[in-house]
């Protein structure tokens, strides 16, 4: 029977003499089965087959297999010093990645630190002061706005339709009432079990007046008015009403939006001013400075990057005197309309003051300058 000759391989390859055959490898007499048959160059030994497997390409001695596997096993070694590298840059992607989260607060705390602040949570904690003085249902609804109850806003469940409340739109809309469609889940959560009939109104405990009513009303201090921008914050609010009534103040003046209206809570933190110092609440509050400066007015805003101390105007004449949300403070185009910016002195590490500590040093500011 023919011998037949092995396959040349990666290793026969190296082991090519200069005449272009193939250099007998260790072993290859051995290679034939037990019936004498070739096994294509495999080695017969079962002993060898196994040192063999454990072989590299290039490797010719079993001696120096030991030392090539003590080799890899060092290279083997420095994986875990790769895959602690690796793992270094994951750390510093975990990093990174609380960095944004970092970046992210810092937009979101405008609304933790700035409670005053023109944010979506200013509404909701609106809604929540303003949770105790409401009615609900289309008939109680409907006569209160008949009667000329002040409402604050009025809710409408989606998909609420037919019947009256075409009617009580239509009066809501015609006495400047903000309108706001809710989900009906929304109204049934306020309403506490009460049959709403998809609408609910937030009303005031105290009726408002008109600009014109408080510009008209006479005290016995010069002409002095208090004009708030989209405070949000009940208790600040219901503190600069009672300031404001001990002060002398003619009226307080607030925006229709983005800004507390009267509430239980207000009227329970004004300490009974509510029934004093009449309440206006306009539509837009640049239109109300313009209408006030018309009247004689001269407009005086509280900001505390302006150069003028708040002493050093003076107070004698007709004021109207304009507060801002706290940490945000005015805004841009009620600035531009005051006649005069004044800050009060920050000694110390903090940039503002409460909305109502700050109208009431500078009210009785005021009142220490008319004597």
């Amino acid at each position: 029977m023919t011998e037949r000759r092995e396959r040349p391989s990666a290793r026969g390859r190296a082991d090519r003499n200069e005449g272009g055959s193939f250099a007998k490898r260790p072993g290859s007499d051995a290679s034939r089965s037990r019936g004498g048959q070739a096994r294509f160059g495999r080695p017969g030994d079962a002993g060898e087959r196994r040192q063999r497997s454990a072989s590299r390409p290039g490797e010719r001695t079993g001696a120096d297999r030991p030392k090539r596997t003590f080799e890899r096993a060092e290279q083997g070694a420095d994986r875990p010093k790769r895959t602690f590298e690796r793992a270094g840059q994951g750390a510093d992607r975990r990093k990174r990645t609380f960095g944004k989260p970092g970046r992210t607060e810092g937009r979101g705390s405008t609304g933790f630190t700035r409670p005053d602040s023109r944010s979506v949570d200013a509404g909701r904690q609106m809604e929540d002061e303003m949770a105790n003085d409401f009615i609900v249902g289309r008939r109680p609804v409907l006569e209160a706005l008949k009667s000329g109850r002040p409402v604050n806003k009025l809710l409408v469940a989606e998909g609420t339709e037919g019947g009256s409340l075409t009617e009580i739109l239509g009066k809501a809309r015609g006495e400047g009432i903000v309108v706001q469609t809710v989900p009906r889940l929304h109204i049934s959560k306020i309403a506490g079990g009460e049959v709403h009939q998809g609408i609910l109104a937030y009303v005031s405990p105290q009726p408002y007046v008109e600009l014109e009513d408080i510009i008209a009303r006479e005290t016995e201090q010069a002409p002095l008015m208090v004009l708030l921008d989209e405070i949000t914050d009940p208790y600040n609010f219901g503190a600069i009403l009672r300031t404001a009534e001990a002060t002398g103040v003619q009226g307080v003046v607030i925006p229709k939006r983005r800004s507390v209206p009267l509430t239980g809570v207000v009227a329970k933190a004004a300490a009974g001013a509510v029934e004093h110092v009449p309440v206006a609440r306009v539509s837009n509050l640049v239109q109300a400075i313009e209408e006030l400066k018309e009247n004689g007015y001269w407009i005086v805003g509280a900001e505390g990057e302006s150069e003028t101390s708040y002493t050093q105007v003076d107070y004698k004449g007709k004021i109207a005197l304009v507060i801002g949300a706290e940490g945000s403070g005015l805004g841009r185009l009620v600035k531009d309309k005051c006649d005069f910016l004044v800050r009060l002195p920050m000694l110390g590490k903090l940039s503002s003051l409460n909305a109502s500590v700050a109208a009431g040093v500078m009210l009785y500011e005021i009142v220490r300058q008319r004597g």
